[in-house]
């Protein structure tokens, strides 16, 4: 995948990856025809408008191989279906329903041929709760999740780790806090916070990450990164809270500076080393200095 931007006006955008054969317009149809049981179709076709390209993204970080894969936080399942058509791995799901154990069953359909795709999920809070598979995966899937836990996440990833095979692949998908509609939004002074959310505190993002971050947390717990860039995925409101052109004077013009400025990062990482102890001081606060490391 290329790391060229495309535009730095009309937004930070990475190159596409397309399956053999597809275009956007083929993918984007076929996903836009699907059905969820107890999902709203409002609801869906909005997710997939909002968010269809970083599901194109997020596939082609997974490696076309076979093995174990375990996606977390599969709900409502566009990343699955795709995996399910492009991949050849044994997947496992899990979501986390404000509900503690247990799991159950839902089915995608595809509307016009009938063909049904059903999903077996286990519920667990990776933010307080070991992951509930037994054995190893080859891969493992965090894509929107990390940015709505709440007590820790490092652990939440050790977690993970715990449940990679050694040398094992981790995507990570996660919104990117320095976007560019970010920047605009505190040059204008609005507020870059997410709205406290209707589905309770796990509803809404309660911390948001940039590259940086993301590397240091990672490194620190033995990952290797294979790639790692961000992109906007759908449209650009930066231009509603502050005038893109003098964004671009301002830190565009600053050089790689637009390569940190995507809505979204997308991260593949290995797991090829011993996870190092402790909590970084950078990330945490107020716990015993004997649990904090430099």
């Amino acid at each position: 995948m290329s790391s060229a931007v495309e535009s730095r006006f009309t937004g930070i955008v990475q190159p596409l990856a397309l399956p053999p054969g597809e275009t956007e317009a083929s993918l984007r149809a076929w996903l836009g025809e699907l059905s969820l049981d107890g999902a709203p179709q409002a609801e869906l076709a909005n997710y997939l408008n909002e968010d269809f390209r970083r599901f194109l993204y997020t596939l082609d970080l997974v490696p076309d191989q076979t093995g174990r894969l375990l996606e977390i936080g599969a709900n409502p399942y566009f990343t699955t279906i795709l995996l399910k058509r492009f991949r050849q791995y044994d997947i496992h799901c899990s979501n986390y329903f404000g509900v503690d154990g247990g799991g159950g069953q839902q089915t995608v359909v595809h509307t016009p041929t009938g063909e049904a795709f059903p999903i077996d999920y286990l519920n667990n809070n990776v933010d307080v709760q070991d992951i509930p598979y037994d054995g190893l995966f080859d891969v493992i899937l965090f894509c929107e999740v990390i940015e709505h836990l709440v007590s820790d996440p490092l652990n939440a990833l050790r977690r993970i780790k715990e449940r990679l095979a050694q040398g094992g692949t981790l995507v990570l998908t996660t919104p990117n806090v320095n976007r560019l509609e970010n920047v605009a939004k505190m040059m204008a002074g609005a507020n870059i916070y997410d709205p406290i959310s209707g589905y309770g505190v796990y509803g809404r993002h309660n911390r948001e990450y940039n590259k940086h971050e993301l590397h240091l947390m990672l490194d620190h717990l033995g990952f290797d990164l294979e790639l790692m860039f961000s992109s906007d995925v759908h449209e650009n409101l930066s231009d509603h809270y502050y005038p893109t052109d003098r964004l671009a004077e301002q830190i565009l013009s600053t050089p790689n500076r637009g390569y940190d400025l995507g809505q979204y990062i997308f991260v593949r990482a290995r797991s090829n080393r011993p996870a190092k102890a402790g909590k970084p001081r950078w990330l945490y606060r107020s716990y015993p200095d004997a649990e904090l490391c430099d």
